[in-house]
């Protein structure tokens, strides 16, 4: 049942994917983030009476970074989908589990010394899947991104980096005692805020109701999927239920052709393989250092 959960999770991600991608013809990512947002808020407050979790924080701080970073890589993310294919945008995102590992081969070397039991070059294999991840990017990136496009593909880069960010201090708020659905609930109200502050830089779009429609169904498609990954990793981060979140990146590239008639070569869809099995592997791997660790939000 926890696989089930992963891949419906997946599949929920993904289809608010196909939200953001018609919804960003007729609204700015701003507006799109604080529907995200608002949403997410009232679908949050209801687990969390019905599970009976205190709102109340004692780490503000903690949060208001988190969501902080959180929102960016939200923003980024939505920006990349409006501009890019969606498996492209997608993969891009699901890149975090690669920064990450990034992030602990980097800590590892620097905090070595000579006198440690431990070889540097143990974190070798982390350090091939991160490099496996990035080959995979520029194999990707070169035949599905038009030239006009490059800008779009870092931002969508950038939305997996800040991603990375923002998952280790979920981490990190998890270790100190907060329950998931409390920080979710922050995140969601960061990103309200965000979704307001940006309005009033960028606009309110015309509103027609035939256009608005695709803005409620961001916010449930992602709630959803949110809970059911959750509800995945309720037992424990098993390493098949880590690694089936990259379902989302098969649903994507089916609805891009499906529904976009995106054209992805052959290089593109390795490009995409090679990320999918290098962030496999450094999932695998890095669970040696995080066992048990929180799911991973898109």
């Amino acid at each position: 049942m926890q696989a089930l959960w992963m891949l419906l999770g997946a599949a929920f991600f993904a289809t608010m994917g196909v939200c953001v991608k018609f919804g960003s013809e007729h609204f700015n990512s701003a507006e799109l983030v604080f529907y995200r947002g608002v949403v997410g808020l009232a679908f949050l407050a209801i687990i969390a009476k019905q599970q009976k979790i205190s709102l109340r924080t004692q780490y503000p701080s903690m949060h208001l970074w988190r969501s902080t970073i959180g929102v960016l890589s939200l923003s980024a993310w939505f920006y990349a989908i409006a501009k890019l294919p969606l498996a492209t945008a997608m993969t891009l995102n699901y890149m975090s589990s690669v920064w990450i590992a990034a992030f602990l081969v980097g800590g590892a070397l620097i905090n070595w010394k000579p006198q440690d039991d431990r070889s540097p070059w143990s974190q070798g294999p982390l350090a091939l899947s991160v490099m496996a991840g990035f080959a995979g990017v520029v194999m990707m990136l070169r035949p599905t991104v038009e030239q006009n496009q490059i800008f779009a593909g870092l931002i969508g880069l950038m939305s997996g980096f800040a991603a990375a960010f923002a998952y280790i201090q979920v981490m990190a708020l998890g270790r100190i005692g907060e329950p998931e659905t409390r920080t979710v609930f922050y995140f969601a109200i960061g990103t309200t805020v965000a979704g307001l502050i940006g309005m009033g830089f960028a606009g309110i779009s015309e509103w027609h109701w035939q256009h608005a429609v695709w803005l409620l169904p961001v916010g449930v498609f992602a709630s959803l999927g949110q809970l059911c990954m959750t509800r995945a990793y309720s037992k424990g981060a098993t390493l098949v239920v880590a690694n089936l979140q990259y379902s989302g990146i098969v649903f994507a590239a089916l609805y891009s052709l499906l529904l976009f008639g995106d054209d992805i070569p052959w290089m593109g869809w390795t490009g995409m393989a090679l990320i999918v099995t290098s962030g496999m592997a450094a999932t695998l791997l890095r669970a040696r250092a995080a066992p048990n660790a929180p799911a991973e939000e898109h």
